[in-house]
């Protein structure tokens, strides 16, 4: 690996041990076994590293939202929305979790414009990666509008869920539950 792979995997390390706001470049520097000039050179700064990071800790949770288990479902059915959000319900319960990290993301925003500048523009990037998921099809194939409309709406399900599931783990809800309200809503929406 080179100096800029070393600072995003060290720097992935630091948020997931102290978050943003506690992760100097000098702890990076010191995990990746790199330089300070190296986070400027690569990166440009301290700040868009730790977002590039934090948008490829999250990147790698794809496969375990899928965890295989959508196979022999119908894609877009309740069946199907049921098992994907089981899935990315249960990285949420796992020790260390890096959506308490996305908690503290959305509370310092306004501090870290940078930071939310990158993670902004991933934003519609992760709706887009989540309609193959419970809607099939592949990722390229997702249209603007449609990474603009259902993809958001996905991500705003998401993030509810991670600030339910970080603020009281024993009052959110399971999988169980949203597609319990997914199928009222299908219901008070078909034409009577």
């Amino acid at each position: 690996m080179g100096h800029r792979e070393d600072l995003l995997e060290g720097a992935k390390r630091c948020l997931l041990a102290k978050g943003f706001m506690r992760t100097t470049a000098r702890d990076v520097v010191k995990e990746s076994g790199t330089n300070l000039a190296s986070i400027g050179y690569h990166y440009g700064s301290k700040d868009a590293l730790l977002a590039q990071a934090y948008i490829s800790l999250v990147e790698g949770m794809g496969d375990a939202f899928d965890g295989g288990t959508v196979d022999g479902t119908e894609p877009g059915s309740p069946e199907r929305f049921e098992r994907v959000w089981s899935n990315i319900i249960g990285t949420m319960k796992e020790p260390g979790s890096i959506w308490r990290l996305s908690m503290e993301v959305l509370a310092i925003g306004d501090q870290l414009p940078e930071v939310r500048d990158h993670l902004a523009v991933a934003q519609r990037e992760a709706g887009r990666g989540l309609i193959p998921l419970l809607m099939g099809g592949r990722e390229e194939d997702v249209s603007d509008e449609t990474a603009d409309t259902l993809g958001m709406f996905y991500v705003t399900l998401m993030t509810g869920l991670i600030a339910q599931w970080t603020f009281d783990p024993k009052t959110a809800p399971g999988a169980e539950q949203l597609t319990a309200g997914l199928r009222r809503v299908i219901e008070a929406a078909a034409p009577r």
